[in-house]
């Protein structure tokens, strides 16, 4: 039950709970039983709302860094991901496979704040051998929704 629940919400936390219990053939009490069982085991870790900043009209800037560190002695990558993702401007911290060890995300209001942030408190730290910053241009699909609108083809079909 509890992977059909993550499936359902996962896409679409604002279902109500008494339609996903009527979608699970359970009962709300039990479904709210087991939400926030998950919650309190970390399974489910929050219910962000996903949000087209460009619609907005608010200047944000986002970008993806890459990091490469010299794992600590004993704590390997874990202990370099901990100074890293205690910064409030990080969004996200992943250890991945490739040219480099982290992918760090990070959102602010300029190129400038970014750059700043990169040179003035990621870089300098001890485990850290080189950075590179990648600046998100445009989002066309963000968590599985098309945030790009689609245009259509509004000319008429001419048949022979």
């Amino acid at each position: 039950m509890r992977e059909k629940i993550l499936n359902y919400i996962e896409h679409n936390s604002r279902i109500d709970m008494s339609d996903l219990a009527v979608i699970l053939g359970c009962d709300e009490v039990t479904l709210a039983n087991e939400l926030e069982a998950m919650e309190d085991e970390h399974i489910i870790c929050g219910y962000p709302t996903l949000i087209n900043w460009d619609k907005t009209g608010v200047e944000k800037v986002s970008a993806l860094i890459e990091v490469r560190v010299t794992p600590q002695r004993g704590m390997g990558f874990d202990k370099v991901a901990e100074r890293i993702y205690n910064y409030p401007e990080v969004n996200s911290v992943y250890l991945i496979s490739g040219n480099c060890d982290f992918m760090v995300t990070l959102e602010g209001r300029t190129l400038r704040e970014i750059a700043d942030f990169v040179s003035d408190k990621l870089s300098p730290l001890d485990s850290v051998l080189s950075t590179k910053t990648n600046f998100i241009l445009k989002k066309y699909k963000d968590h599985g929704t098309i945030m790009a609108e689609t245009h259509r083809d509004e000319r008429e079909l001419v048949s022979p």
